[in-house]
């Protein structure tokens, strides 16, 4: 059978023969090739099959999400047992983030280290999620959906500015 072929032409239905190749075989498989769906060996299947190419790939995009998810796993800001949220929920309508200054997180941990206090310290000492204040320290309160409550905590404990005036 010719190169790209579609099949009809045999009349005969499966030939045992690849579509893309020619090659005899016993076990065919469908294949997506530029649109046509092939019957098509092993070999031609890994080369030119467009659906695998499109799954079997990881793209940049996919690397850099699995890459911030191992990040977040080992700093310990994300872990995947939700019951803490299931069980206590979120009071985030009730303690809403202000307007924060730029590089808010930057003051805040020039001002902890300033004081000679760990992060643990601090968080202890104010009753707050070290996970918190971690991500305040990142600039990523507002991802962390830390409350408003927390930063009006470290401002006046560290006397810094955290939130914009309107």
């Amino acid at each position: 059978m010719a190169k790209y072929s579609t099949g009809g032409s045999s009349g005969g239905g499966d030939s045992g023969a690849c579509e893309l190749c020619g090659t005899s075989s016993d076990s065919l498989t469908e294949a997506n090739v530029a649109g046509a769906q092939l019957r098509v060996c092993s070999e031609c299947a890994d080369s030119h099959n467009d659906n695998a190419k499109t799954t079997g790939r990881e793209t940049d995009g996919d690397r850099k999400r699995r890459a911030a998810r191992n990040t977040a796993k080992a700093s310990g800001v994300y872990n995947d047992d939700s019951t803490h949220w299931e069980e206590k929920g979120t009071n985030y309508d009730d303690d809403p983030l202000p307007y924060l200054v730029a590089d808010y997180g930057e003051a805040v941990e020039s001002a902890r280290q300033d004081e000679g206090l760990q992060r643990e310290e601090l968080a202890e000492e104010l009753d707050l999620a070290e996970n918190d204040l971690l991500a305040v320290e990142q600039g990523r309160a507002n991802q962390a959906n830390v409350g408003g409550s927390v930063v009006r905590a470290l401002e006046q404990r560290l006397d810094v500015t955290l939130v914009e005036e309107t």
